[in-house]
């Protein structure tokens, strides 16, 4: 065996949760491919072949095991990838972005050519976009006959297929199987009726620290748009003509959360599976955090960085955040979510309405927001970016070029590098995120001026992100930095 291939079958042996969703095994002797959390007979190291992804498994003709289903391993981050751009097509992909606008709009979205796109995606996960996007919606599929009892037309549309028979066709030629005899197979989460709401679970690499993000998110939400109650978040969606709820919480006994999905977000499924990852960050490595951050890290290991469900409802709620407490923020924006946000219904009392999207907002008067108690500075940065992000000039979504994202930003009146590097965070899921000019950060860290804070922060890259939420969490408990995280700050007279 090479180095690579021993290191893979040690992992695969030692069945470790850390990595799940970082490899995926085929095993020539039976011509299924698993997770390496499978519990399955341990295969010989000569029947191991090793995949970057299960889509490049399926390339070379492998069928997907029905027990530990590797459509339910956990993401990646952009960290773990050789290429950020290649990272944020296949999240776009996982989200059905391919499928509502074809691989052309999407490279063009990235800022890259369709060609140039091939190239990345087939370096880093082993197939073209194309086979990729296929893989994934034949996997969305499998989840949808394991997980609930949608009819199997509805399955084919939901996961999109053109129709019922080219999606039976499919299913045969690639599993082997009928979808009738895959929606038989064990592993399952059951087949419940789903009047209240379809049950999928996402899974986490442990620890996962569900407490504190409830916390953060409970801090911030916006009246009648989300809420955090009894360690569940709920929230209302809109998104693509598509109107409905989520509410999220730990699956019992699980390293997985359990999502329950309104029944009217069928059809966008895949994309609000997907913003959910993004929303708990399921794709966090925690293992690769902690060893960078060390002992700041160290009495809390299972810490996300809270993202973002839509990218322009978080940026439109940092706009509001500058220079005012948080609660002074949130309340702000529930004011407006309920002047310009429509109605929706949801078995949630406290969930009423949809936060307003960009066309709304783009289109109201600056001095409408500034009559909601909103200093008429932010209210124009909010209408600013509503315009942007309404003219299709500024994507918020997961980003392969952060930087640039952030510069567009920038450009907009009213909105610093501390607000574009927060939706960088938080939007872009950009793990070296740092809010420059964060005064409670220099704070934290004993130094004199933000400036200084970001030279002793320098120390944490690329995970400046989680190095700021642990800053931020130990100054809310009155906990001190470890003395070994503080560095030295010196001053050199420059501007943060």
């Amino acid at each position: 065996m090479d180095q690579n291939h021993a290191a893979h079958y040690a992992a695969l042996r030692a069945r470790d949760p850390r990595f799940d969703g970082h490899f995926f095994v085929g095993v020539t002797s039976t011509g299924v491919y698993c997770r390496p959390v499978c519990r399955v007979r341990m295969p010989r190291p000569a029947n191991c072949r090793f995949f970057p992804s299960a889509a490049a498994a399926e390339a070379e003709g492998f069928r997907p095991c029905l027990r530990c289903r590797p459509e339910l391993a956990p993401g990646r981050s952009s960290i773990d990838l050789p290429s950020r751009l290649a990272w944020a097509a296949a999240h776009r992909i996982d989200a059905g972005e391919a499928d509502a606008r074809g691989l052309a709009a999407l490279a063009g979205r990235l800022g890259i050519t369709d060609r140039h796109l091939r190239r990345l995606f087939h370096d880093t996960f082993g197939v073209t976009p194309v086979a990729y996007a296929q893989t994934r919606r034949l996997l969305h599929a499998k989840r949808l006959l394991a997980d609930t009892a949608l009819p199997l037309t509805e399955v084919a549309m939901a996961a999109g297929f053109g129709s019922l028979r080219r999606f039976n066709e499919l299913v045969r030629d690639r599993y082997g199987l009928s979808p009738t005899a895959l929606r038989r197979a064990p592993g399952g989460a059951g087949h419940a009726a789903h009047a209240d709401g379809l049950r999928f679970e996402l899974p986490w690499r442990p620890p996962y620290d569900w407490e504190r993000l409830m916390a953060f998110l409970a801090g911030r939400c916006i009246a009648g748009v989300e809420g955090v109650a009894g360690g569940r978040y709920r929230r209302s969606v809109h998104l693509d003509g598509a109107e409905g709820w989520f509410e999220l919480s730990p699956a019992p006994g699980r390293l997985a959360v359990a999502a329950r999905v309104a029944p009217t977000l069928l059809p966008v499924l895949p994309s609000v599976l997907a913003r959910i990852g993004r929303l708990c960050d399921l794709a966090c490595d925690p293992g690769a955090v902690a060893a960078a951050l060390g002992p700041l890290a160290a009495d809390a290991p299972g810490l996300r960085v809270p993202g973002a469900f839509d990218g322009f409802e978080m940026a439109v709620r940092a706009v509001l955040g500058q220079q005012v407490t948080v609660k002074f923020a949130q309340v702000l924006a529930g004011r407006l979510a309920a002047a310009y946000g429509s109605p929706v219904g949801t078995p949630f009392p406290e969930i009423t309405r949809l936060f307003p999207p960009p066309d709304v907002l783009a289109a109201a008067e600056v001095g409408e927001l500034a009559a909601l108690g909103i200093i008429r500075s932010r209210a124009g940065a909010v209408v600013a970016l509503a315009r942007e992000v309404a003219a299709g000039r500024l994507d918020l979504a997961p980003a392969g070029d952060p930087e640039a994202t952030m510069a567009r930003l920038r450009n907009l009146p009213g909105i610093g590098a501390w607000t574009a590097q927060y939706v960088a965070l938080r939007a872009l899921a950009w793990p070296d995120a740092w809010p420059a000019g964060d005064a409670a950060l220099a704070k934290a860290l004993g130094a004199a001026r933000p400036c200084d804070a970001q030279r002793i922060a320098d120390a944490w890259r690329p995970w400046r992100g989680y190095a700021t939420l642990h800053l931020w969490r130990r100054l809310a408990e009155g906990l001190p930095v470890p003395a070994g995280d503080r560095g030295a700050a010196t001053s050199t007279g420059g501007e943060a």
